[in-house]
């Protein structure tokens, strides 16, 4: 199969709902970026491909949907997620987002590149807030090879960010022994030995203390093998509510798209 110049692909591969986009020049290297998007605006995986498309990237972007979201939302729609999230957020959004965006991975990337026809060739990941979880997830267990990461708004470490969500929404987070456990899962700075590949974080710097200073936090325990950008101005989100549909690109997911294409392009070599 021969995909047509600036062709988009919409689809779903080993059950994940994807958006993926070749490289304008049909000779580029066989390079892939793979990525999930934000629970915040850009939330579904076109309106992230259209906030950050990378389209200067001699590469496949491919986008996909995150568990309980567009046409996974759970039964009952987002009423019940926002049900589900209001009564626990760490384990009934945040771990099991997380723990199947990562678990499926591997399935998903398999079927794309036969489907495809994308040959075999380094591997980037890339996520934002929710998404950057998972990209994260995704290093750091290491069941496909990946030459390089890219995240936005990050989660670096859970438990600051769930503090963040208790000040923004006006809420307070019932801790349990088991969500404790879990956000200690999901505190990359922890486990910053695990994450082996190239990792460029980027921040806003109008975003919260909650996501900052754990990206930095990250920057530092990585040392070398990391960078850190600052967006000036840029909050947390990446676009406009209600950040379903493809919209055009602010001046800040310009940006950050830039800061990824840049990234990439360094940092993978087909």
């Amino acid at each position: 199969m021969r995909i047509a110049e600036r062709e988009v692909v919409e689809g779903v591969a080993a059950g994940v709902p994807f958006v993926a986009m070749p490289p304008s020049d049909p000779d580029a290297p066989a390079a892939l970026v793979a990525g999930w998007h934000l629970m915040e605006p850009p939330r579904s995986e076109r309106a992230m491909a259209a906030a950050v498309p990378m389209t200067g990237l001699r590469a496949w972007r491919v986008y996909f949907g995150l568990p309980m979201t567009g046409t996974r939302v759970p039964a009952g729609g987002y009423d019940e997620f926002f049900r589900l999230a209001s009564e626990d957020a760490i384990l009934n959004v945040n771990e099991p987002v997380t723990e199947q965006a990562a678990a499926e991975f591997p399935a998903a990337l398999t079927e794309l590149r036969d489907r495809l026809a994308i040959p075999e060739g380094p591997v980037g990941v890339f996520g934002g807030s929710a998404g950057s979880a998972v990209a994260l997830e995704v290093l750091a267990r290491g069941d496909v090879r990946i030459a390089a990461g890219a995240v936005v708004s990050p989660v670096a470490q859970l438990a600051p960010v769930i503090g963040r969500n208790e000040r923004v929404y006006g809420v307070t987070y019932p801790w349990s022994a088991r969500s404790r456990g879990v956000a200690a899962r999901y505190d990359y700075v922890r486990r910053a030995a695990e994450l082996t590949a190239p990792l460029l974080l980027v921040v806003g710097s109008e975003d919260d203390v909650a996501v900052r200073e754990p990206a930095a936090a990250l920057r530092t325990a990585l040392g070398e093998n990391a960078e850190l950008v600052t967006v000036e101005g840029m909050e947390h989100a990446l676009a406009d509510e209600p950040g379903i549909d493809p919209a055009p690109q602010n001046a800040h997911a310009a940006r950050v798209d830039a800061a990824f294409t840049e990234w990439f392009a360094r940092r993978l070599r087909g």
